[in-house]
């Protein structure tokens, strides 16, 4: 019966593997990120991984062996006279002890790494409100809202006849990303104006609410050869319209990300400069 039944399985895996709801593995395991903080979080959940399966190809080859050795139809009878052993409770208390304090180490130096913002080359204050963000670069004056896209913001309406797979990143795109540089150590001081949101960008590993009367603290480092678009959204129910309130953040250069500072800073300092001129 049992070699029948994994005759059977075998035969039968080729076929559950080519399905196309197992055509796309690579989303079933967390994104390695483009952090260096992301890689490091990426590296102890794949070590907890694994030692979950050994444990668990530990635990039940044995239960199955056990099974299939010692059962009754070959002639297995059971020891009625084993009710306690102390080496046994010896064992099975140290042995996840030291599992427990091994997977520990790793994680305990990571979650310090997380809190640890020290050295970094900017600071962005972020601002929650329902339903859009504010981004205020501290040192540098500039300052602006981050809403849902035109074209993402029509097509939720209801009856708008438009058909959101036409939209390109339907919900997930906004009319005024972040920018940062990539390669250098961004801070984020997080707060909000009206209710709990949650800043949350996957491939940056960075989740952290925003609370009115509140400053969280958070940082990133991209990888210098990854610049790009990073999306996210905010993780906290923060209202009927929470879906609609998206992250989006643009990795650039630093001597891009530089051009784009000035040319923020540059409308601002006009009218400053022009009032100057005509008093003088």
């Amino acid at each position: 019966m049992l070699r029948k039944f994994l005759k059977s399985g075998a035969a039968a895996l080729p076929t559950v593997l080519a399905t196309p709801a197992h055509a796309a593995w690579s989303g079933l395991n967390m994104p390695t990120g483009v952090t260096t903080l992301s890689g490091e979080i990426h590296y102890v959940h794949m070590l907890m991984f694994w030692v979950s399966v050994a444990i668990a190809v530990f635990v039940f080859g044995w239960m199955i062996y056990s099974l299939v050795k010692f059962r009754k139809s070959q002639g297995a009878v059971a020891d009625t006279t084993l009710v306690h052993s102390t080496k046994a409770e010896i064992i099975w208390t140290l042995v996840p002890v030291v599992i427990l304090v091994v997977c520990a180490i790793p994680a305990a130096k990571r979650l310090i790494e997380i809190e640890d913002a020290r050295g970094t080359q900017l600071t962005i204050k972020i601002t929650g409100y329902q339903w859009k963000w504010q981004y205020e670069y501290i040192d540098d004056g500039v300052s602006f809202f981050s809403t849902l896209s035109r074209d993402s913001d029509a097509a939720r309406q209801l009856d708008s006849g438009i058909d959101p797979k036409s939209v390109p990143n339907y919900l997930l795109s906004v009319d005024h990303p972040l920018v940062v540089p990539v390669g250098q150590k961004v801070r984020l001081l997080l707060t909000a104006q009206d209710v709990i949101h949650a800043w949350w960008v996957p491939d940056l590993a960075v989740k952290k609410d925003a609370i009115p009367g509140m400053i969280n603290e958070a940082w990133f480092q991209i990888d210098a050869d990854k610049p790009g678009i990073y999306r996210g959204q905010c993780a906290e129910l923060c209202g009927r319209d929470h879906g609609f309130m998206p992250i989006v953040v643009e990795a650039v250069s630093p001597e891009d990300f530089a051009a784009w500072l000035a040319a923020q800073k540059g409308p601002a300092e006009a009218p400053v400069v022009a009032a100057a001129a005509t008093t003088g």
